[in-house]
This record gives C-alpha cells, structure tokens and sequence, in this order.
C-alpha cells in the first residue's frame, strides 16, 4: 500500500503533537467524549444520523478505541493497515460515502479544541488535519492521491 510510505509526510512535530493532544483527552469518559462528538456531527449534518445503528454507547466506545489504536501507532503506520483497511470496507458497507468524511473531520476538530482548550493550538490543528486526512484517504483506497 503506497499509503505508508505517503503517511511519513506527517512531520514529526505533527505525530508528536497529536500523540501527546490525544494522551490529555484519552482519560475522558468515552461516554462524554463520543457524545459531544457525535452531538456536533448529528445538529450540524442531521443527515448522517440514520448512516448510525444501536445503541450510541457502543458506537462511542468503538470511536474512542479506534483512534487510540491509530494515534498509538501513527509512527508505526503498518502497524495498522490492517485496521485502516477494514474500517474503510466497513464504512462503505454502512453506507458512509467519501463525501461524509469532511463532515466528521469538522466535528473531530471541533471536538479536539473544546477538549483541548488552552492546549489547543494552531499546530496541533494542523498535526490532526493531516492526520485525519491521511487516514480519510486511505480508507477510501486514495493513498496514490496524497
């Protein structure tokens, strides 16, 4: 997958900075943190919520330990291809499409910065847009298109 020799592109202040912004909010509550984020995504872009099944608890779980499992190893990007694959079959199978990624990167950013606060920065901004967008387009199969 081309995706991982693309992936490096991060810089490593980006990776440091995005592992250590996520290390502060991995002690929050899944329960608290999903709900303000899928609180964001589902007021601004109503039209997603029925793209979600079951209970939301689960859903927020799933979310939260996702991205610990990619931030941990975002240095170490073969590490998850696997995950990154699959997660990318799996939300075509539920009828997320390309055009529902930007949405769910406003909420994530909106989400990290109310998180954050004063540990919120223009840089650790950029560091999880290229994050994000690394891993939106891998998921899509795009990796040529970094």
């Amino acid at each position: 997958m081309n995706y991982f020799v693309n992936y490096r592109s991060m810089t490593n202040q980006q990776l440091t900075l995005v592992k250590q912004s996520w290390t502060l909010l991995r002690e929050v509550d899944p329960a608290i943190l999903g709900d303000v984020f899928y609180g964001r995504l589902f007021f601004n872009y109503p039209n997603l919520r029925p793209l979600f099944k079951g209970p939301m608890d689960r859903q927020y779980q799933k979310f939260i330990d996702m991205l610990s499992i990619l931030v941990a190893r975002l240095d170490r990007p073969y590490a998850v291809e696997q995950e990154i694959s699959q997660l990318g079959q799996s939300h075509a199978q539920y009828g997320i499409k390309p055009e529902h990624y930007e949405p769910v990167k406003d909420a994530l950013l909106w989400t990290l910065e109310r998180g954050l606060g004063n540990d919120w920065n223009d840089d650790v901004r950029q560091g999880w847009i290229a994050c994000y967008d690394r891993l939106t387009r891998a998921m899509l199969g795009r990796e040529n298109n970094l």
